[in-house]
This record gives structure tokens, sequence and C-alpha cells, in this order.
């Protein structure tokens, strides 16, 4: 019998470069003695204003990780979803979704994420695509690699409509 050449699978790369312009002149010289913005950059793309979430001294009016977090699950369940529905032949016209995040503390000066739901609203262009629409977001969850990644559930509400 001969043997069979393993499967090779394509490994990605990525990188940033992040940077923090939160020194208001005397570094970390105390907890409340600098700012906690960073600029995050990859190459070919605009800038990202970032900064940690208000209850930790962040500016609110920049990006947070968690924000980024639960952006990066909610951009990653749309786009398996999109090529989901490609592959059953469901024509998808409008995706929106209000995705939330729960994050606890534990009392130590850490914590983690407990749960994201994502909460996708789903127009399909015909009515006899509804089950199929619905169907293809488990397929989007098995695909979606940052869902993947996590070490906590990444549920979903969805709703398809048809205009149709």
């Amino acid at each position: 019998m001969a043997e069979s050449t393993p499967r090779i699978l394509g490994e990605h790369h990525y990188a940033l470069t992040s940077t923090w312009t939160g020194n208001t002149g005397t570094g970390t010289s105390g907890y409340r003695d600098y700012r906690r913005d960073v600029s995050i950059e990859v190459s070919g793309k605009p800038e990202l204003l970032a900064s940690s979430d208000k209850p930790f001294r962040g500016d609110p009016s920049r990006w947070n990780p968690e924000d980024l977090l639960l952006a990066s699950l909610s951009e990653c369940h749309l786009l398996s979803y999109l090529h989901a529905c490609v592959t059953a032949g469901v024509v998808v016209v409008s995706y929106r979704d209000q995705a939330s995040g729960m994050m606890r503390e534990d009392g130590k000066g850490g914590g983690s994420f407990v749960e994201v739901m994502l909460r996708p609203e789903v127009v399909v262009a015909e009515a006899s695509m509804i089950d199929a629409a619905e169907r293809a977001h488990a397929q989007a969850n098995e695909w979606c690699f940052i869902a993947n990644s996590m070490n906590f559930p990444v549920r979903h509400q969805a709703t398809v409509s048809a205009l149709a």
C-alpha cells in the first residue's frame, strides 16, 4: 500500500506594531501618572487609536482591547457566514450584528470574557432561502477562526427574513 502524503494546512502570519503614546513626561512613575493611549499600526492600513476601557483609566473615545475582541468575533462570523451562504446558494442582501460580551474581573487584577452573544439580523433575497440561511450560522461558527480560538462560548441569536 502506497503511503499518502499528509495534507499540509496553510499557515497565516500577522504582524502589527503597538506603540504606547501615553507618557505624560514621567513614564509609569505612578498608577495615575500616565495615559493608557496606544496606537496600533498594520502596514498599509489606517492607524487605530486605542486605550484601555474607561473603568481602567482609559480614554472612552478610543478602541479598547475588549471592543476589538468583540469586533473580531462579530466580523469573523459575518465573513464566515457570507461564505457559508454562497456555498448553500443563499443570497444575503443585508447583515447587521448587535453583538455583546461579558467580561468578569477575578478580583486579583485580571479577568476574562465569559461569553459573547452575536445577534445577526440577516435579510435574504427570497423566503425559500430562510431555512438554509439559518443553518448557515452553524457552519459559519465552525469556520470562524476567531471563535475557534476562544475559551468561552460564542453564542448566536440570529434572525433571518426575506425581501420577497
